[in-house]
C-alpha cells in the first residue's frame, strides 16, 4: 500500500495494532520488520512499518543514543521543505520492545539502488539532486546507494525515490557522506531555495525539538549557505565524503 491512499498515514502509524514479523538482515543496529493493523474510516487497514527500537542501537562515538529521533526529523524536514522523500515516520513509546520510530514499509524493487536509478531512469534526476539538498541541510553521514529505494509505476502513480536509513544525521559539524555527487554544483531550482530559506531564521518546534541547541543552530547554517550560494556543495575533496560501502 502507499501512504498516499490513507488520508492521515502518520495517524495510522501512530495507533495501529503493532506484531513484530522479524528481525530484518544486515542492519547494523536491530531493526524489525512488524506489521501494522486498525480500522481506518470503517474499513480494515494492515500495512507493514520497519521499526528501530532504542535498546537496539549499538553505541557509536559520534551520535547520542536515540537514533529514531533523527529518523522522525529526516521526515519532518522533508515534508517541511514539501519534497515528500522520505516515507512517513513516527516515534512511539509503546512499541513491543519499547520506544522506537515506525517508518512506512515502501514497497519497493530491492534489486535498484541510487546508481541504477540515475543512470536508468533519467527523469528522477530532479528528485534525486532534491535529495541532495535535503541531505545537505539533514547533514547525512550515511547516504548509502541501498538507501535510496526505486518504487515502480502502479496504477495512476507514477515511479518515484524514497530516502531511508536516515539515522545518522543532524550532527552539528558539517560531515556530509553520501554517493550522490553527480549534481555537485548544480544551481538548486529557485522555488525550492524559497522553500529552504525560512530555515535560515527559525527551524519550526516540532523539529527543532528532536534535536539539541547546537544541531538547530546548524541547520540554519546549512540552510544559509544553499540559500547566498544557490549551488550544491561542489565534489568532495577525499574519501571521506563517501559512505562505506558504497550500497
Amino acid at each position: 500500500m502507499s501512504p498516499d491512499e490513507l488520508t492521515d498515514p502518520i495517524a495510522f502509524l501512530s495507533s495501529a495494532d503493532v506484531e513484530l514479523e522479524g528481525r530484518m538482515p544486515w542492519s547494523s543496529n536491530a531493526t524489525f520488520l512488524a506489521t501494522l493493523r486498525a480500522d481506518v474510516d470503517g474499513r480494515p487497514v494492515e500495512q507493514q512499518a520497519i521499526y528501530k527500537p532504542v535498546r537496539g542501537e549499538r553505541p557509536l562515538w559520534d551520535f547520542e543514543p536515540g537514533l529514531h529521533r533523527r529518523e522522525r526529523a529526516m521526515y519532518l524536514l522533508s515534508e517541511l521543505l514539501g519534497l515528500g522523500l522520505v516515507p512517513p515516520t513516527v516515534i512511539r513509546h509503546d512499541g513491543p520492545l519499547g520506544e522506537g520510530s515506525f517508518q512506512w514499509f515502501v514497497d519497493a524493487d530491492h534489486s535498484e539502488h541510487y546508481f541504477t536509478v540515475y543512470e536508468q531512469h533519467a527523469h528522477l534526476h530532479p528528485r534525486l539532486a532534491e535529495l541532495a539538498v535535503l541531505d545537505v541541510i539533514g547533514n547525512n553521514t550515511d547516504r548509502k546507494s541501498g538507501h535510496c529505494l526505486y518504487e515502480p509505476a502502479r496504477d495512476d502513480r507514477p515511479d518515484r525515490v524514497w530516502a531511508i536509513d536516515n539515522g545518522l544525521c543532524f550532527a552539528a559539524d558539517y560531515k556530509v557522506r553520501t554517493v550522490i555527487w553527480e549534481f555537485a554544483g548544480d544551481p538548486i531550482d529557485d522555488e525550492l531555495l524559497a522553500r529552504v530559506a525560512p530555515l535560515c531564521e527559525r527551524v519550526p518546534a516540532e523539529l527543532a525539538e528532536l534535536l539539541d541547541a547546537e544541531e538547530v543552530a546548524a541547520v540554519q547554517r546549512r540552510a544559509g549557505a544553499l540559500v547566498m550560494e544557490r549551488v550544491l556543495p561542489d565534489e568532495p575533496a577525499s574519501y571521506r565524503s563517501y559512505p562505506w560501502p558504497l550500497v
